[in-house]
């Protein structure tokens, strides 16, 4: 008497691990292109940051730990207290410009704009990021700054006396400043924190959206409970990244910033930062002097590598909550 065995319709037919570990020899060598790829890029980057460590540590070991308080001096002593604040406020105003435009934005296209309307909003967004920074940086010494200054001392001379905004809007008032340079960096992070934060939003559900407006929400109670929380983690992912953006540009800031390695309230007073600094003074550097540049160069480095880090651990955390729940 034969026994008939029930197989399980649900089940495989035949065992699939052969067919898992047989791969094309296309998808292996595009795989190992991948990884070959993955990997010459964090090689260059460790690759840079070693040969430039290298030359500058006659710096870092004559200075110490003094780098980070004393000031600039070419002749004496190569601080570089006065170029990290530089960097720190420039791109501080930037982002107090930029992000509450980037993100308007951003929620104006995705969620209230037509279709229709909104698509050569976003083409022109698209092209502002595209725009070399040479060419912002001549537009702004050119024609922003000097009409900026009429406005700068306008400021000044309203604010006189006042105890706080005339140690931040006081004399002195120069085009080529602390806020002319956070202007312009905040006209080139715009297009990136918009665009990002765009692509964000526009994950958001549509059942979620529908639900909010279904339970008697308007578009803002829709966009505060339903849109932000799903987004907020991608959005200051975003928003960090055109941090780094800002504190890595160059051309344009040393264009109008002015060139003056000092610390001061004065957001209207010319000033320096980081990579202004090494674009600026490189030309003429040697020994110590070219040291100290470049060690301003690992610093600059190191900083924009965490700020990276942060965005990128920011987007994780939001996509592993969204998992969760």
């Amino acid at each position: 008497m034969s026994t008939v065995t029930r197989v399980d319709p649900a089940s495989p037919a035949g065992s699939t691990g052969a067919l898992e570990h047989r791969r094309p020899l296309g998808d292996r060598t595009f795989a190992g292109l991948a990884l070959g790829c993955g990997l010459l890029v964090l090689v260059i980057l460790v690759l840079i940051a070693v040969t430039t460590s290298q030359q500058a540590s006659s710096w870092f070991s004559a200075e110490g730990f003094k780098i980070f308080t004393n000031n600039w001096n070419a002749s004496t002593q190569f601080g570089v207290l006065a170029f990290i604040y530089g960097t720190a406020i420039t791109a501080v105003i930037a982002l107090i410009l930029a992000v509450p435009v980037s993100v308007g934005i951003a929620l104006l296209l995705t969620e209230v704009v037509p279709r229709r309307w909104a698509r050569p909003i976003v083409y022109v967004v698209d092209l502002l990021a595209v725009v070399p920074s040479v060419v912002w940086g001549l537009w702004g010494i050119l024609v922003l700054a000097p009409w900026l200054q009429k406005i700068y001392t306008d400021i000044a001379s309203g604010v006189t006396s006042i105890p706080v905004l005339d140690s931040l809007f006081g004399q002195p008032v120069s085009g080529a400043s602390f806020f002319t340079a956070g202007l312009i960096l905040a006209f080139m992070i715009t297009p990136i924190v918009t665009s990002l934060s765009r692509e964000v939003i526009a994950t958001v559900p549509a059942i979620d959206k529908e639900g909010a407006y279904a339970l008697g929400a308007t578009r803002w109670e829709m966009i505060r409970g339903a849109v932000w929380p799903h987004s907020q983690g991608g959005v200051v992912g975003a928003i960090l990244l055109g941090l780094g953006r800002a504190m890595g540009e160059t051309i344009a800031v040393a264009l109008v910033i002015g060139s003056s390695p000092e610390i001061t309230s004065h957001l209207f007073a010319t000033g320096y930062n980081m990579p202004a600094g090494i674009a600026n003074l490189f030309g003429e550097a040697s020994g110590e002097f070219r040291a100290a540049l470049l060690g301003m160069g690992v610093l600059l480095f190191a900083f924009t590598i965490i700020i990276n880090v942060l965005a990128r651990g920011a987007v994780e955390r939001n996509a592993r909550r969204k998992r969760g729940a």
